[in-house]
């Protein structure tokens, strides 16, 4: 989640079904290097959608000084560099969703391991390549069993030094977070039908064609497009039943970088201290209670490889997923859950 410079595009669209027109808005913000789009259906909303614009604006530009790493005058950056930080309720949020989600994956998810994930290059400071002797020390002395279940708020202030100068990284969180964010407010103003996308997505009720959302699943390879099937780069289309969902694709095809012809990707188990070395190339989240959640277990898949993934997945009903993998002999291949619906 880099610094954002925000600049609004409202656009609306008119869509006349059967009954009252539906009236679809899109508000996208841009940022550097990246952007966000919220599109929503203002039937039944009475607030007016220059105020939802700012009202996003405001919520996205509160994410950044919260929980952006790249920011470096954010909350968790202040926190990470030792600093004594005001108590914030967005910061204590994902926080204790964070300890939740370790707690479940049995540390294959660790956002207090922050300081590994910098010593790779896959976190907010540039790699020095850690030696097999610093994972060692990495491990000993960082991640959130090192941490208590809630941050200790003293006098309105949290400070990382009564708890030994941890460093914290919500990557694998942050973005399905602010999606939950977004979504809650615009629930709140009496919101049915949107589509939230900030890198990841929460979608829920029907699309300006008064039809469920759909959502392109990336090809974790560079395929060019024969102009008569699927957009240069996708897999397949995946489309909601209607129902609240969040989706999030995480994979290893895209950071990563090459030392002495290794090949060293961008998801640190954080249970070795290395990149993980498996055949799990992407792994693509649905998950009915937030995007947070779609967030963390993307990444949980990726750390914990193809078998572990698809027995996370059917077990627990709230999820669908979708992995791509290469078999024995080096070919792509796909596997789905029963609910994952897609579209070739």
């Amino acid at each position: 989640m880099k610094k954002l410079l925000l600049i609004s595009v409202l656009a609306v669209l008119a869509v006349c079904c059967n009954g009252p027109a539906n009236q679809y808005v899109q508000i996208s913000g841009y940022a550097q290097g990246s952007n966000y789009s919220v599109k929503m259906n203002m039937k039944g909303v009475n607030v007016p959608v220059e105020t939802i614009r700012d009202s996003i604006d405001a919520l996205v530009v509160q994410i950044d000084t919260t929980l952006s790493g790249y920011n470096k005058k954010s909350l968790i950056s202040r926190f990470n560099a030792g600093e004594k930080i005001p108590s914030n309720p967005m910061f204590l949020d994902i926080y204790r969703v964070g300890y939740r989600m370790w707690e479940r994956s049995g540390g294959a998810l660790d956002f207090g391991a922050a300081a590994l994930y910098d010593a790779w290059g896959f976190g907010f400071r540039n790699s020095t390549f850690p030696t097999d002797e610093e994972i060692q020390k990495l491990l000993q002395n960082s991640g959130m069993g090192h941490l208590p279940a809630e941050l200790p708020v003293v006098n309105g202030y949290i400070d990382p030094a009564t708890m030994g100068y941890p460093r914290l990284n919500f990557n694998a969180i942050a973005q399905g977070y602010s999606c939950d964010v977004i979504a809650s407010y615009l629930y709140s103003i009496g919101a049915k039908d949107m589509l939230v996308d900030i890198g990841e997505i929460w979608c829920d009720g029907l699309n300006p064609n008064g039809e469920p959302w759909s959502v392109g699943i990336d090809r974790p390879v560079d395929q060019p497009s024969d102009g008569r099937s699927l957009p240069e780069g996708l897999d397949g289309i995946w489309t909601s039943t209607g129902k609240p969902a969040g989706i999030v694709t995480s994979g290893n095809y895209r950071k990563f970088y090459i030392r002495d012809g290794r090949k060293y990707s961008h998801t640190i188990n954080p249970r070795t201290g290395y990149p993980v070395e498996h055949n799990l190339l992407s792994a693509t989240v649905v998950s009915s209670n937030n995007a947070a959640e779609s967030d963390a277990i993307a990444t949980w898949c990726m750390v914990i490889g193809l078998q572990g993934a698809q027995v996370l997945i059917l077990g627990d009903p709230a999820l669908e997923g979708y992995l791509i993998y290469t078999d024995s002999d080096g070919e792509m291949r796909e596997w789905a859950s029963p609910g994952f619906t897609l579209k070739k």
